[in-house]
């Protein structure tokens, strides 16, 4: 029985080269948002394969992880035991109402068709002035230029205005979008990858082929830190993070 979770494009995971420049722009929200929940009760809608909720459990939170995939459940459940899951359809939250104190959900939304009714049952599992934290990826530098997302995993993605509309819609108070941006350092990648270390990757991917040595090293060795969360620049964020209050 394996450890990794094999990838098809719909979630990240760690430990792959290849893969860890997505995994560390991912990882990045879990630990801004981390020390928030200390001693909080987090139900994390969309879990995958586990790395966030077990990071919001090592800052101290009290974690139950969802996921509708059957396999990606019992992996979780077998490579973080310290972190509760159960499978279930985010449309239809099994938790009481205002039972936990936290919902986050990072780069779920735009994978789900009902984002409305996704959106209404995180309101009624939170406790009143409890927070929602949602990101996804910013449509208008994911998908420049369309209405339908690049990604095929992808139903509807999201523009800074209409990520915040969708959540007052929802019946949300004191809504603050974020963006995720490169640091100097993924700055200074990117000129040094003809402009944008993103698509140096994706032209190796489409290709097929086998990564340039510096290339591949240059996306092992991307951090955390090196990404910025700010409310600035929102539009050409890479990705977004909405902040909401039950």
């Amino acid at each position: 029985m394996t450890d990794t979770l094999p990838l098809t494009g719909e979630r990240t995971v760690p430990g792959i080269p290849e893969e860890n420049y997505w995994f560390r722009r991912h990882e990045a929200v879990y630990a801004a948002l981390a020390p928030r929940y200390t001693g909080r009760t987090v139900l994390e809608a969309g879990c995958g394969e586990g790395y966030g909720a077990d990071l919001l459990t090592a800052a101290g939170a009290t974690v139950l992880g969802l996921d509708y995939d059957e396999t990606t459940a019992a992996h979780v459940a077998r490579r973080y035991p310290r972190v509760g899951v159960a499978r279930a359809n985010l449309v239809a939250l099994p938790v009481r109402t205002a039972g936990v104190d936290a919902v986050v959900s990072l780069q779920v939304v735009e994978h789900l068709w009902d984002q409305e009714g996704f959106l209404r049952e995180c309101r009624r599992v939170l406790r009143p002035g409890g927070e929602l934290a949602v990101s996804t990826p910013n449509r208008l530098t994911f998908s420049p230029g369309r209405d339908t997302p690049l990604n095929p995993f992808h139903t509807r993605e999201l523009a800074p205005t209409e990520l915040a509309e969708l959540v007052r819609d929802s019946g949300f108070t004191d809504v603050e979008v974020r963006g995720l941006h490169h640091g100097p350092q993924l700055r200074a990648l990117d000129a040094r990858h003809g402009g944008s270390l993103v698509d140096a990757q994706v032209a190796v991917a489409l290709a097929g082929g086998t990564w340039p040595a510096d290339l591949r090293a240059d996306v092992a060795a991307v951090g955390t830190d090196d990404f910025a969360l700010t409310p600035n620049a929102l539009a050409s964020s890479l990705d977004l993070l909405v902040l909401a209050r039950a």
